[in-house]
């Protein structure tokens, strides 16, 4: 049921699966090895902000192995989410300093200004997303691959209470609906679909990225779900009946294709964000650094390829259809918008299992990012070829949550 046209896209599901399998993901999955993306910063013991909770997962497979801090490499360790040698050596420097008089004299007028301008945006109100303070010491960095994304054994009242909490609190949706992702009512469905054409389409979009994303989490799960646990081995592979008791219809009464669909939407609206933000990786300034220079180089060379591609695509979600209207209603819906998702980013540090924390806090970043994008089209396309990006800025953090979640999706 899966198949054809996409609702408020002019795309269908053909073409993304033969873009994306055939063309896009091989590249991407190249990049997501490489030591720049693997390593991401997190702190996964902040309470949670919204309910007193110690209900963490006693699974042993809920647990994330830390890295030790000699086995990242220099470059991102020294400046973790600075671009260049220079900035990365002046980082402590600039972020006491914050006026020129204070950075080093012999860098050249460009880069101050950008070390400048790092700082400045560091905490811009642009950000749909409740960053972790990476310089925090209970900020640490973890091997992604290492800690691959997979069912833990964290379900039941505490996963679905983090659930209720995104949809019921967080969604532009009608009051009288409950736990949207509840399988086994076709009143809801019905309801849905009454709701989903009398609300704008921001509205009906921003429902239907959340639920994209919740259906890409759940596909991940049952695709490596814990088949074996015995003292000599574990055994992980796909669970069809998992998968058939989220997304089939006759169980979930209609509402499984609905959910997958919206998982091909959320992926069209990553799609655009990596279209867009091309000009700010194309800079010759800009560098994926790591400390191996010539490696840095080559995976610099794999992103633009990426990217490139990812522009090349045919039928990309138009954008332009977002808060058209009315300029001051137009605002005020946008405000809404980033309010709204910057809350469902600070609803994962709520969750119990800390690998489910883990990656949930990468992926709402890294659509947060991608939210971010598309409303700073203005600035993207004011960007200079050389020297400072000054409205539009992306933290390493950013950039990393931004590709592996779309290698995610």
């Amino acid at each position: 049921q899966v198949t054809g046209h996409l609702d408020d896209c002019t795309c269908d599901v053909e073409t993304i699966d033969a873009f994306n399998n055939y063309k896009l993901f091989p590249r991407l999955n190249e990049l997501l090895e490489n030591d720049y993306f693997r390593y991401y910063k997190v702190n996964l013991k902040k309470p949670c902000p919204f309910w007193d909770d110690n209900s963490h997962c006693g699974v042993r497979d809920c647990a994330v192995k830390p890295c030790p801090s000699d086995e990242v490499p220099d470059g991102i360790r020294s400046g973790s989410y600075k671009y260049s040698e220079e900035a990365s050596n002046l980082a402590e420097e600039c972020e006491e300093a914050k006026r020129l008089g204070a950075v080093d004299g012999s860098l050249s007028k460009e880069t101050q200004q950008a070390v400048l301008q790092w700082t400045r945006h560091d905490d811009s109100s642009d950000s749909f997303c409740e960053a972790d303070d990476i310089y925090s010491p209970d900020a640490e960095y973890v091997d992604l691959l290492l800690n691959p994304e997979r069912y833990t054994g964290y379900k039941g009242p505490d996963a679905w209470k983090i659930w209720n909490s995104i949809y019921e609190e967080n969604c532009f949706k009608p009051q009288n609906v409950k736990r949207p992702l509840t399988s086994g009512r076709g009143e809801l469905f019905i309801y849905l679909t009454k709701w989903f054409s009398s609300v704008c389409v921001e509205k009906r979009a921003f429902y239907k990225l959340i639920s994209g994303l919740h259906a890409s989490i759940n596909i991940h799960l049952s695709a490596r779900y814990l088949l074996q646990d015995t003292w000599s081995e574990k055994k992980w592979g796909p669970n069809v009946t998992e998968f058939q008791q989220r997304f089939d219809e006759v169980i979930t009464r209609g509402e499984g294709p609905r959910r997958l669909k919206n998982l091909y939407f959320l992926y069209l609206i990553e799609l655009r964000a990596l279209c867009k933000v091309l000009p700010f990786f194309e800079r010759p300034g800009f560098q994926l650094y790591t400390g191996n220079k010539s490696h840095d180089a080559e995976m610099k060379n794999l992103l633009l390829e990426i990217l490139h591609l990812a522009k090349s695509f045919p039928l990309h979600f138009d954008e332009n259809s977002f808060f058209a209207g009315n300029k001051k209603e137009a605002a005020k819906l946008k405000e809404e918008f980033r309010l709204h998702f910057k809350n469902i980013s600070k609803i994962m540090d709520c969750v119990g299992c800390f690998k489910c924390r883990l990656w949930g806090k990468l992926q709402t970043q890294g659509l947060g990012t991608a939210l971010k994008i598309l409303f700073s089209e203005n600035l993207i396309e004011k960007i200079p070829e050389s020297g400072p990006s000054y409205g539009f800025q992306l933290t390493r953090q950013e950039i990393v949550a931004l590709f592996n979640a779309f290698g995610r999706l």
